[in-house]
């Protein structure tokens, strides 16, 4: 039997950070595993922003939701076709280029070659997990991750809210040590551990399912002397206690998942605990804040 076509809506734009910006709207919009939403250059200089569906859209609400991001005028220029069957969140991101950060790139298969080999590469494939390193919050977090360990190598090293593990990723290769990495998510929790094998680092990142801090193994591999949270405002706000609790003295947090609106309230539930704001990144109306712990 031959599968179903997908259903794709696209638009192009001219502006990279107003490409950008849409994709983050609509991102927050879709369940991962209702649509693959995509941004990427085209040889002049427009940005092209593709909608991938299981299923056919509501096309007057998604004009309408497209016309609330992007304006009106876009919106009258939103296009819908079908493609041939083929793992559509796979096709929507080969159209991504690599992403430099600092002393990293993070990259899909079809891109191996075009990273410098005096990077540290992160090859993500398409998955149903957040984190490519396309989103503006995953690039704040790897690019203050390579600031931390120009200062410091940190032993003990806790992913929170991995997702598909790029930044648990990332500290295991830079750091050659354990890494503990956790989410929420079963399914993140698979791609994860799958995607460190991948970057043959599966022997350092270890991935668990747990909500927040409840499982045992944060207080048998902690106190961390760095997290990585790249999660949402309020799950973090939440997280303030039981984080510091979880930190060494001394030890560093790396937020992020914040609209930079946010930054004040999060930051001022960790400076109530004793954590001091070190750096404050903003890529994409998202903000990436680096804290540290008194002591």
């Amino acid at each position: 039997m031959q599968p179903a076509p997908t259903h794709r809506a696209s638009f192009s734009i001219g502006s990279e950070i107003a490409a950008k910006r849409i994709v983050d709207v609509l991102t927050e919009v879709f369940f991962e595993d209702d649509a693959a939403v995509a941004a990427f250059e085209q040889p002049n200089g427009q940005w092209d922003v593709a909608l991938h569906f299981a299923h056919a859209p509501d096309r007057a609400w998604l004009r309408e939701l497209v016309a609330t991001s992007a304006g009106n005028e876009i919106a009258d220029t939103l296009a819908f076709d079908t493609v041939e069957a083929r793992d559509w969140v796979k096709s929507s991101l080969e159209d991504l280029v690599p992403v430099p950060a600092g002393r990293f790139v993070v990259h899909g298969n079809h891109d191996r070659d075009r990273v410098a080999p005096n990077k540290l590469a992160i090859e993500i494939e398409a998955a149903l997990a957040f984190g490519t390193g396309h989103h503006g919050t995953t690039r704040g977090c790897l690019l203050l991750l390579d600031h931390v360990l120009k200062r410091t190598r940190p032993g003990r090293v806790l992913d929170l809210g991995t997702g598909t593990g790029v930044l648990g990723i990332a500290a295991a290769k830079a750091l050659h040590r354990a890494v503990l990495a956790s989410d929420i998510d079963p399914a993140s929790v698979k791609v994860a551990a799958e995607n460190a094998l991948l970057n043959e680092v599966g022997h350092h990142v270890r991935v668990i399912r747990a909500t927040g801090f409840a499982a045992a193994d944060f207080g048998r591999c902690g106190p961390f002397d760095l997290v990585l949270a790249n999660i949402l405002a309020n799950p973090l706000r939440q997280l303030a206690g039981p984080m510091t609790r979880h930190l060494a003295p001394g030890g560093r947090v790396i937020l992020s998942g914040l609209l930079t609106p946010q930054v004040p309230a999060v930051i001022a539930a960790y400076r109530a605990r004793g954590l001091v704001p070190l750096k404050h990144l903003r890529i994409e109306g998202w903000s990436s804040v680096l804290l540290r712990k008194m002591g």
